[in-house]
C-alpha cells in the first residue's frame, strides 16, 4: 500500500526535503559566524545582529532538518554497507541540533547583556559549530554521492534486492 505512494525516488514528495532545508542551516550557521568573527575584530556590533538572527532561524531549521532526515531515512531502505555512515550521519545530526540550540541560547544571554560585544570563547564555540557542520556534511556527502540515498538507480537496485 505504502509503495504505491512512493515516486521513483522512494518519497512520497517530489524531491529530498531534507538536503533542502539542512543547506540553509549551513549557510546561516557558516554566515553567523563569519559576521561574528569580523564583528569582533572589525568592532562592529551590528554584525552581531546579524550574527544572533542566523543562529535563531537556524536552531528551529536544524530540527526541521533532523525530523525530514529522520522520515527519508527510514524511506531509503538502506542497504548494508550504508547502515554505519547513516547512523554516524543521524547521530550526529541530533547532537549538532543540541550543541546548535545550546550554543544559540549562549549567544541570547550575550546578546541581552552586552549586545556590542562578544568573548573570544564564544568565537570558539562557533568555529567549533563551523567544524562539527563540516563534518555532518562530509557524511550527508557520503551518503548522496557515494552511496546513493533516494538516488533512481539505488532505489530500483534495492527494490530489485540487488543490495543487501
Amino acid at each position: 500500500m505504502l509503495e504505491n505512494l512512493l515516486n521513483n525516488h522512494n518519497l512520497p514528495y517530489p524531491d529530498t526535503m531534507h538536503p533542502i532545508i539542512v543547506h540553509f542551516v549551513i549557510a546561516m550557521v557558516l554566515f553567523a559566524f563569519l559576521c561574528d568573527v569580523i564583528g569582533y575584530f572589525t568592532k562592529n556590533h551590528r554584525l552581531f545582529e546579524v550574527s544572533w538572527w542566523n543562529m535563531f532561524f537556524a536552531t528551529i531549521a536544524i530540527f526541521i532538518a533532523v525530523v525530514f532526515g529522520q522520515f527519508e531515512a527510514g524511506l531509503a531502505e538502506p542497504y548494508n554497507v550504508v547502515r554505519p555512515v547513516l547512523n554516524i550521519h543521524t547521530l550526529l545530526g541530533w547532537s549538532l541540533s543540541g550543541v546548535l540550540a545550546a550554543i544559540t541560547a549562549w549567544r541570547y544571554v550575550i546578546r541581552s547583556r552586552t549586545p556590542e560585544k562578544i568573548s573570544v570563547y564564544y568565537l570558539a564555540a562557533g568555529l567549533f559549530l563551523t567544524v562539527l557542520v563540516g563534518i555532518q556534511v562530509y557524511f550527508g556527502d557520503e551518503l548522496v554521492w557515494v552511496y546513493g540515498l533516494h538516488t533512481l538507480p539505488v532505489v530500483e537496485a534495492v527494490k530489485e534486492n540487488l543490495l543487501q
